[in-house]
């Protein structure tokens, strides 16, 4: 196979994926939205439906490292995305904080790790929580993963928590702002008197 007909071969391997996760977006979209007590298409909607949702891969690459307890992957965080899957070559390494401590991610053949995001956690108005997670480098192997993140677009959607899961008790957690004002304010720390508000 020549080097432009391997291109050609991966383009159309990565389009039949992102249709495929596509549909597995809007399906796991349904049951959240179920979760919540919401109509069934109410959350994929919110973040910009069929048309303006966006799938984007990011490929990470963890050479072996001779002392792992000296290195760091890729240090603690939570996505900005809605939605997070990430594919891996069956080198753990991916840790979620729960319960006061890192617990490692099982790597389970033929499988992808789902996270939740900020973008839900604030539509959710906090039901859902961002996943916290870091990713650690191994001494005996190299790790990948590809991570696909499931994000509104930039500026047409206000994320802001749903008014149906706003009362008297449980009034709103977050702001409200774009997502690419979200992506500011989780880059460089803005705060909300940093951004005009978006009606």
């Amino acid at each position: 196979m020549s080097l432009e007909e391997y291109h050609c071969w991966c383009s159309e391997v990565m389009k039949e994926f992102a249709e495929r996760l596509r549909g597995v977006v809007s399906k796991m979209l349904v049951m959240l939205s179920l979760g919540l007590g919401l109509e069934e298409g109410k959350l994929e909607k919110e973040l910009g439906g069929m048309e303006d949702l966006l799938l984007q891969m990011k490929i990470n690459y963890y050479p072996k490292c001779p002392q792992p307890d000296l290195a760091l992957g890729v240090e603690a965080h939570t996505d900005v995305s809605s939605l997070s899957f990430i594919l891996h070559n069956m080198v753990p390494g991916l840790q979620v904080y729960k319960d006061s401590k890192w617990v490692t991610a099982k790597c389970v053949p033929d499988s992808m790790i789902v996270h939740i995001g900020d973008t839900l956690e604030i539509l959710s108005n906090g039901t859902y929580k961002s996943i916290l997670h870091r990713g650690l480098v191994n001494k005996e192997k190299v790790r990948i993963s590809w991570a696909v993140f499931c994000e509104p677009p930039k500026e047409k959607i206000v994320l802001k928590p749903l008014p149906e899961l706003v009362t008297d008790k449980t009034p709103p957690k977050f702001p409200p702002r774009t997502f690419a004002q979200h992506l500011q304010y989780k880059l460089f720390k803005k705060t909300q008197e940093d951004f005009v508000s978006p009606k």
